[in-house]
């Protein structure tokens, strides 16, 4: 017991371990997942439902989306995005690796008649022959990426761009990491039950890296069969340091905002977004 305390407790190194996989295509946590995303109350897996109108139409205004232009959501999760683009666009797909949020997204594209093409697939692996006027990557995506893994987004994003097509995404700021703090909590049935259906207990080591602006959520779910460890990385980002990323991408005209809704750039925001122009 104490050796599998001392390996709770032990902070790995910077994205050390990736598992973003089992936390979204796990059954029971995806489907804990899909319900975050669509409670329209709360801003934990989606934005709220008043921003994301409010995004949607400064995304169709600021890129003069039309029936012709062609997008790709990727993350799109249960296509709250994707959908809302599909009733101004006639060719939007969206690419997420949760088979319930993709079968949800499917449905209601459905019941609403739009041409919308959903992939369930890794994005980091995703490959189409398609070439998009605009990609977007919504709720701090990016974030969750280590650097080997950004710059591979972001050689995959812009090969998958039209000449003259644009990126869109956020990330969290270092505003909103120097709010953060480390910490450590512990109980049964940690989060309500979000882990596992039946009975288990559960850690959370928080860990910050000061040197790298980086945050770890380190869930250890001890279930009476296996033991579960969920890392949840994040990472934070000055101004100039991800307009030096989208520079060393091959991007131009790279512009920030405090949002994805277009809200003007603002320092003290805890996240904001940047569009880039291949």
């Amino acid at each position: 017991m104490f050796d599998q305390l001392e390996q709770i407790f032990h902070r790995p190194k910077p994205f050390e371990f990736y598992t973003a996989k089992e936390l979204w295509t796990d059954e029971h946590t995806a489907q804990q997942m899909l319900k975050y995303h669509l409670n329209p109350e709360v801003d934990l897996s989606s934005r709220k439902l008043e921003f994301i109108e409010r995004s949607v139409n400064w995304i169709v205004d600021y890129f003069g989306i039309e029936r012709e232009s062609r997008i790709a959501d990727f993350g799109c999760g249960p296509g709250l995005y994707t959908n809302r683009l599909a009733a101004h666009c006639g060719n939007v797909t969206g690419i997420d690796f949760s088979a319930s949020s993709i079968a949800y997204a499917k449905q209601r594209a459905e019941v609403d008649g739009l041409p919308v093409r959903y992939v369930t697939a890794d994005y980091l692996e995703f490959e189409t022959g398609q070439q998009f006027d605009l990609i977007i990557m919504i709720m701090c995506d990016f974030c969750a990426l280590s650097p080997d893994q950004r710059t591979h987004m972001l050689g995959k994003f812009h090969s998958l761009l039209k000449e003259g097509g644009h990126l869109l995404f956020d990330v969290y700021s270092l505003k909103a990491f120097e709010a953060r703090e480390e910490a450590e909590s512990f109980s049964k049935n940690l989060l309500d039950g979000f882990w596992a259906e039946d009975d288990y207990y559960g850690f959370l080591n928080t860990f910050k890296y000061e040197e790298e602006k980086l945050m770890l959520d380190k869930y250890t779910i001890l279930q009476p069969d296996r033991i579960r460890t969920v890392y949840n990385w994040l990472q934070y980002f000055s101004a100039n340091e991800l307009l030096e990323e989208m520079r060393m991408a091959g991007f131009t005209e790279r512009t920030l905002f405090s949002d994805v809704a277009g809200s003007p750039f603002d320092e003290a925001s805890h996240e904001f977004a940047i569009v880039a122009r291949k």
